[in-house]
């Protein structure tokens, strides 16, 4: 928005009578709580979507009354304010977050306009895992009335399941038929003697492909000819098979359209699934596996064909790196939460193509049981591999499947503690990752004494690293007591009568701890030094920018 538009926005929201369900005015003149700011973003985010408007508006420096512009100096420096972006996207369904922030400086005082998008059709927003609404004016939890309206949206409009009126079965490929049969006598070993009776017809409408012997999209989807393609247009039904190298530049590409029950098998044959080796814990022999479970790129593979959102006209992507594969898909992760999925071990209530995916789960493609994401967490467990990593930012899905050990501290620590839950590996994968931990999370795994040091720096407990025989890391970690950095410094001063700000880091750096940035070593001689001449033990006869230590 130009600033003009802008001023004429936040003219228009001011002239309204009365708050109302999409927009909010709150005075905020110095702060304003981030837990109330994120329920404020989840009920305007869903009335938005109940309303059928784009978007609703939380607005800072505006009396809620009568509109008088106040003022605010909330988050004044614009890097702080484009940070809650992320912030708010950690907490909410899907990473949704601002479409943007706006910044009006009036004559009466700066405005903070907050555009909110609308929860996308059929998912309600959450944040911190509970929905909000309006009732009027008050801040409310979104009701199941509500919270159905919005989810029926999905399921009233299916695009699987829409009829392709140009479509007849001469669009649909023969091998591609074959295989079908062939996978659901696999899936369905009882019905195997009544599918060799069944004409293509019959079969393609008892899998539920067709639909009263219309051709669906769902038939086209999964059996279409290459060359009937056309009669999906706009969407852009194909997958593109890249290979990069370490620096990520091309290899080689290869793009597999119509029929995708074929194109799965082939873009499984491009990957180069080789052995990786390791040593195993007390033995002299490597371990060997393949880099990764064939079920599992299957899975992912099928995955983002279930639930790509065709309407975005875009392709499904496989990228193959030397240690890792990436799946991406277009459209939102529906559970909103893969730790949900995974854990809970249940089936969703709401699929984005369900017409697809029954078909699909008909073929013997996917487990709509709920349990094919969990079997590939369980995969890379076994192989004490990294768990996969979902990112779900960008209206996309994006699926990373490690081929490697990333950190064998924790391999180790996988294959001594058989007794680990996969909700607590899940939560060491993060910590492996250098990912950031939630307080919950946190506490769990102190609490069991899994792991030790201060946030975002964790590092393995003492109790596992004497059981996994990492006593050496673990002391690299750890670290010495901070009397003895003090003890150090004071006895070089004394032997060299002088000592410089470099002499003091390199004394201390290799001692410090390993987790410890190069920043965090800096800060923590800076607070050492600091704290030793306050207690004037220690005074600085340089300068400020080139220090020279000597004792009182």
């Amino acid at each position: 928005m130009t600033p003009k538009q802008l001023q004429e926005t936040l003219d228009s929201l001011r002239n309204l009578t009365s708050e109302n369900e999409i927009v909010e005015f709150k005075e905020a003149k110095n702060n304003y709580d981030f837990t109330k700011l994120g329920k404020y973003f989840s009920a305007l985010s869903n009335e938005a979507n109940l309303c059928g408007q784009p978007h609703g508006w939380l607005v800072f420096g505006v009396e809620d009354k009568r509109h008088n512009i106040v003022g605010t100096t909330y988050r004044s420096n614009r890097s702080d304010l484009d940070k809650l972006k992320g912030e708010i996207a950690n907490k909410t369904t899907n990473r949704i977050s601002f479409i943007n922030i706006h910044e009006v400086n009036t004559s009466e005082g700066r405005v903070l306009m907050f555009q909110i998008p609308a929860a996308p059709t059929g998912f309600p927003i959450a944040f911190d895992g509970h929905y909000y609404a309006r009732d009027g004016e008050e801040l409310v939890p979104l009701n199941l009335e509500k919270i159905e309206r919005i989810r029926a949206q999905a399921t009233n409009e299916d695009w699987s399941a829409a009829i392709v009126p140009d479509a007849t079965i001469e669009d649909l490929d023969e091998d591609a038929i074959a295989l079908a049969r062939k996978n659901f006598k696999s899936k369905f070993p009882d019905k195997a003697e009544d599918v060799d009776n069944w004409d293509d017809i019959t079969f393609l409408n008892k899998i539920k492909v067709t639909s009263k012997c219309k051709i669906t999209r769902t038939a086209l989807i999964l059996l279409g000819k290459d060359e009937s393609e056309h009669l999906l247009n706009p969407a852009d039904v194909k997958i593109r098979w890249q290979l990069v190298d370490e620096k990520n530049d091309d290899i080689d590409y290869d793009i597999f359209g119509l029929p995708l029950i074929l194109s799965v098998e082939k873009v499984y044959a491009k990957i180069r699934n080789i052995k990786y080796r390791y040593m195993q814990e007390g033995t002299i022999f490597p371990a060997e596996v393949s880099q990764y479970e064939p079920f599992s790129i299957r899975e992912a593979i099928n995955n983002c064909i279930a639930h790509q959102d065709y309407t975005k006209n875009a392709r499904i992507n496989v990228i193959e790196m030397p240690d890792k594969l990436v799946f991406t898909n277009h459209g939102s992760f529906i559970p909103g939460n893969v730790e949900k999925v995974v854990i809970d071990d249940a089936p969703e209530e709401f699929y984005r193509n369900r017409f697809l995916a029954t078909a699909m789960f008909n073929l013997k493609m996917v487990d709509t049981a709920g349990g094919g994401i969990k079997r590939i967490f369980n995969f890379q467990r076994a192989r004490f591999f990294p768990l996969p990593d979902y990112d779900l930012s960008e209206e996309k899905v994006k699926v990373s499947l490690s081929g490697k050990i990333l950190d064998m501290e924790y391999a180790r620590l996988l294959a001594q503690n058989k007794d680990l839950t996969l909700e607590e590996i899940m939560m060491l994968d993060k910590v492996q990752k250098k990912y950031a931990l939630n307080n919950n999370e946190e506490k769990h795994l102190k609490d069991k004494k899994l792991i030790e040091g201060r946030r975002p720096n964790f590092f393995i407990g003492l109790k596992v690293a004497q059981k996994t025989g990492q006593k050496a890391d673990y002391t690299k970690n750890k670290g010495f007591d901070k009397q003895y950095y003090l003890d150090l410094i004071v006895k070089a001063v004394t032997e060299h009568e002088e000592v410089s700000r470099k002499d003091v880091d390199e004394l201390l750096w290799s001692k410090l701890s390993d987790w410890m940035s190069e920043k965090q070593k800096k800060t923590k001689v800076n607070h050492l030094l600091t704290e030793l001449r306050k207690d004037n033990l220690i005074r600085n006869n340089g300068t400020f920018g080139k220090p020279k230590w000597i004792l009182r």
